[in-house]
């Protein structure tokens, strides 16, 4: 049995080259059509998820980020003309499952200067944990954010399997303990206790959806 772990930055649901209207439908189309079990989701408009997740047939849980002050403006504004906001349409990070129960959901903040910044993860029914975590975009913030995230993630799962992933703003970044399982630029997928030495990284396509390209890691014997 394997087990399908997708990481992606949706960019504020906007495209590139851009597109200046509401993608919700396009995104939740595309990642509907892909094969993952859980998706590791960030800089996803806060009001999202529960789109997603019907769109995907999955459960949904997600941590408010940066910019979500008077959110209900901001979604207005974003839903109409998200290139206009662009960022200042608020942000979360989410992750969807997928045919698993999904029994514990725990988060932390990070940091809140010079943006807020968390982690998140879920543990599911079979005692798998999933973190999720976008670290801040200068290289030395970056490394403490991913630093504390996975310091924090192994408290929550303690021995069980755990997933870590998102996007890190590091391309090149060793976790002791984790293998890694595949990277694309800054986003990386990391796993403890799976069988990473014959996991499988694969780039689906996304057409011009998001200005990240989206990785899938399958792992066999999942």
């Amino acid at each position: 049995m394997s087990l399908r772990v997708l990481t992606w930055n949706v960019f504020h649901g906007r495209a590139d080259p851009p597109r200046d209207e509401d993608l919700l439908d396009a995104f939740a189309m595309r990642l509907a059509g892909w094969q993952w079990d859980v998706a590791l989701l960030q800089e996803v408009p806060p009001w999202w998820p529960p789109a997603l997740a019907r769109a995907c047939d999955a459960q949904a849980r997600f941590a408010l980020t940066s910019r979500n002050a008077l959110l209900p403006l901001r979604r207005a504004l974003a839903s109409r003309r998200p290139e206009l906001t662009r960022a200042n349409g608020g942000g979360c990070n989410a992750i969807l499952v997928r045919g698993m129960e999904v029994v514990a959901h725990a988060r932390r903040r990070l940091r809140v200067w010079p943006e807020r910044r968390v982690v998140h993860a879920v543990r599911v029914g079979d005692g798998v944990w999933f973190a999720n975590v976008h670290a801040s975009t200068r290289p030395t913030r970056a490394r403490a954010d991913v630093a504390l995230a996975l310091a924090t993630a192994r408290q929550w799962a303690r021995d069980e399997p755990l997933v870590f992933g998102g996007d890190f703003n590091v391309a090149r970044i060793a976790l002791p303990g984790f293998a890694h399982a595949g990277a694309s630029h800054v986003d990386h997928v990391f796993a403890r206790e799976l069988a990473c030495a014959h996991a499988r990284a694969e780039i689906p396509a996304r057409g011009a959806l998001s200005d990240h390209a989206p990785l899938l890691v399958t792992f066999a014997g999942g």
